[in-house]
């Protein structure tokens, strides 16, 4: 057995090697736009298991060339080991990995000094293997074409890691230095006519520009038959100035008003369009070779790379084939090495023609060969299933304390994942689902925030409004005079969100079972899909929301809900559970009863939720349908400060998995002006002698 193993063990490595390229380069750009985590694990496998697999096979080919050729007495064996030493430089090529996933992390890239030592490592390898095999055979000289391509491919991935480090990707955003008005030359004139018994003062003159005027991109366009023209180069133009808010830059002012004053005056579907264009390029320069491919340079090592591969394939077939010096097993594998190459860099070069950069492309020139080349770009889009217009999963998650509680879905193998030890790990994603954002929330989110944009004039105003979280709205609907509710928002960030998630799911349940129409209601709709999200950030996503102690919250707060629920054992659904909640007398606070000890906030939400219901009852008359906007409007609320709060790495960690529709929330924010990252001065001054 070991004999066997030790005769096919490269032969597997390489195939093996081979396959997981191609899983990579096939669904790599698919986690741009799907949020799946079945999806997640794949390619996290795979792209470990790609570097690991490639590096072994090239230290089997390393370990074998220590066997002296002269000691090869059997032709056969020699000739065997020269043809497996020509699959040293493919093995370089699968660690150059493909164009569309450079990076399966931020983290990835922080690495690049790393791969590059790998880069020298394994090249010595090759070339020591190649140099091992040398037999001034034809078979040798093949080789050489394909080591070109290798070190492209490689180099390639070291270069894309490198800019995507997030020291490098802020140096390659900086502006060019700019030491100002020369103040010695300015001064030594001062000195000299002061000198010459002038009187001199000094006055200052502010350099200001005009603001862009709206469809500034219109003109750029020539070609309209393609898709989303429009939004593909408002996309890009904003892309090339907000890119500087993932690196933690600040924009300038005159920046930050044009953004505004373009974005006032378009409609919400057109903003997140845009938006979701400005994400998909961060996602392309992040974590795939973007900013190298779509460059001349680029272009040009793709030539040559693709070129020196087919020329060398081609060689392979006419002289190799037929010779019989060489096992037939190894030529077809050989074969099957070659063909995957070609094969994946032409799939490539289809993905590549897709993109959003190509397309940007082709809507700037109109002629025959543009069209002829859109076609045919159409064509092969829908033969392999590629589509450049889906840049975003359009989903966000959903998390339900209460459904988590009462454990009101079967899981299947709970057992074997119990012996396994990883039943905590998958639980509470067995409990999560996502919707698709429906056309209404962004409607909402885009008019509040509008909203919102006219009061942003100044720093002082945006770090105001961008410090709301709920606040605002209940001075606006006239509820902040009442401790009864207003203290929900006054708490703890963390706190507030597990309170009126509650609080939400309480009032829904109530209404429900009251036969009312109002939970048909978009107000009520949104504000369960706003309250499920934002409960699965707290969750599962607590790195973007503010520091706090909400993981601590959470446990206390399902521990207390859990124990009350195993008391009365009738409780199976959550219209029981809800209307057990309701009905618990909270008159007397629940931190007088329990003290501070617990976290649990299960029956502060109570209170408030009986607070919201009492809304009807009191002297105010609310509607349902009104009590159900006003908490949809805390919940856009809530949602836009959560936005803003978190740090710009944590947004673009999330654009691997298909995004997170807070980020998209967040640079909105950025484009109505609701941001504090701009500078404050108005213009450029500078000074002026004044001579008298």
């Amino acid at each position: 057995m070991s004999k066997l193993w030790n005769e096919w063990e490269l032969r597997i490595m390489v195939l093996v090697s081979l396959f997981l390229q191609i899983v990579l380069i096939l669904l790599g750009n698919r986690r741009k736009h799907t949020a799946n985590n079945w999806l997640q694990f794949i390619l996290w496998f795979t792209y470990l298991s790609a570097d690991w697999v490639a590096t072994v096979a090239l230290g089997i080919l390393s370990n074998d060339s220590e066997d002296d050729k002269d000691d090869r007495k059997d032709p056969s064996q020699n000739s065997n080991f020269i043809i497996m030493a020509s699959w040293a430089p493919f093995l370089l090529v699968h660690l150059g990995g493909p164009d569309n996933i450079t990076a399966y992390s931020l983290e990835d890239n922080e690495l690049w000094l790393r791969h590059l030592l790998g880069l020298i490592v394994q090249l010595s390898v090759a070339v020591y293997v190649f140099l091992r095999s040398w037999d001034d055979k034809s078979l040798n000289f093949l080789t050489i074409p394909v080591f070109v391509a290798a070190i492209i491919k490689y180099g390639e991935r070291t270069w894309a890691l490198r800019h995507g480090s997030s020291k490098h990707f802020r140096e390659s955003i900086l502006p060019p230095p700019d030491p100002g008005p020369n103040y010695a030359k300015f001064m030594d004139e001062y000195s000299s006519r002061k000198a010459q018994g002038y009187e001199v003062s000094v006055g200052t003159v502010i350099e200001t520009t005009t603001p862009m005027v709206l469809n500034h991109s219109q003109g750029e366009i020539r070609n309209e038959s393609i898709p989303d023209a429009l939004s593909l180069h408002d996309g890009f133009n904003f892309f090339r100035i907000f890119k500087i808010l993932f690196a933690d830059l600040i924009l300038s002012f005159q920046d930050h008003k044009n953004s505004q004053y373009f974005f006032q005056n378009k409609s919400w579907g057109y903003a997140f369009q845009v938006i979701e264009v400005e994400l998909g390029l961060m996602y392309d320069m992040l974590y795939t070779k973007a900013v190298l491919t779509y460059s001349r340079l680029g272009l040009f090592l793709k030539a040559v790379s693709f070129s020196s591969t087919l020329s060398a394939f081609i060689t392979f077939c006419y002289l190799i084939v037929i010779d019989k010096a060489y096992s037939e097993i190894d030529k077809c594998i050989s074969f099957v090495l070659f063909s995957g190459a070609i094969a994946l860099e032409i799939y490539a070069v289809i993905i590549l023609l897709s993109s959003d950069w190509a397309m940007l492309w082709l809507s700037k020139h109109k002629n025959w060969r543009v069209d002829l080349l859109y076609k045919s770009i159409s064509c092969l889009q829908k033969w392999f299933r590629l589509s450049h217009t889906k840049r975003g999963s359009n989903l966000m998650s959903q998390f339900n304390l209460i459904s988590f509680c009462l454990k009101d879905k079967p899981v299947k193998c709970i057992q074997i994942q119990k012996q396994l030890l990883i039943y905590e790990l998958l639980e509470k994603h067995h409990y999560q689902h996502s919707e698709t954002v429906p056309e209404e929330l962004k409607t909402l989110i885009f008019e509040q925030l509008l909203d919102k944009s006219r009061r942003a004039v100044d720093i002082e105003a945006c770090k105001q409004l961008c410090a709301h979280r709920g606040d605002r709205v209940l001075e606006k609907w006239n509820c902040h005079a009442s401790d009864a509710i207003d203290w929900s928002i006054k708490v703890e960030f963390d706190q507030s969100i597990l309170l009126w998630h509650i609080a939400t799911h309480l009032c829904f349940h109530s209404d429900a079972s009251n036969n009312s129409e109002c939970v048909n209601h978009q107000s009520c709709k949104t504000s369960m899909l706003l309250s499920n999200y934002m409960l699965h950030l707290l969750v599962m996503c607590t790195f973007m929301l503010p520091n706090g102690i909400g993981q601590i919250r959470f446990q206390d707060t399902c521990a207390e809900a859990i124990e009350l629920f195993q008391e009365r054992k009738y409780i199976s659904e959550r219209n029981q559970a809800c209307k057990v909640l309701l009905r618990v007398n909270t008159e007397i606070p629940p931190s007088e009863v329990k003290g501070d000890r617990s976290k649990s906030v299960l029956f502060d939400a109570c209170r408030l939720a009986k607070s919201l219901q009492s809304l009807e009852e009191t002297e105010l008359n609310w509607s349902k349908e009104k009590k159900w906007e006003m908490m949809s409007h805390v919940w856009v609320e809530m949602l836009s400060h959560a936005a803003s709060q978190c740090r710009w790495v944590h947004h673009a960690k999330q654009l691997r998995k298909g995004g997170e529709f807070l980020t998209h929330v967040w640079l909105l924010m950025a484009h109505l002006g609701i941001t504090e990252q701009f500078q404050i001065s108005r213009g450029h001054a500078r000074a002026k002698l004044l001579v008298s």
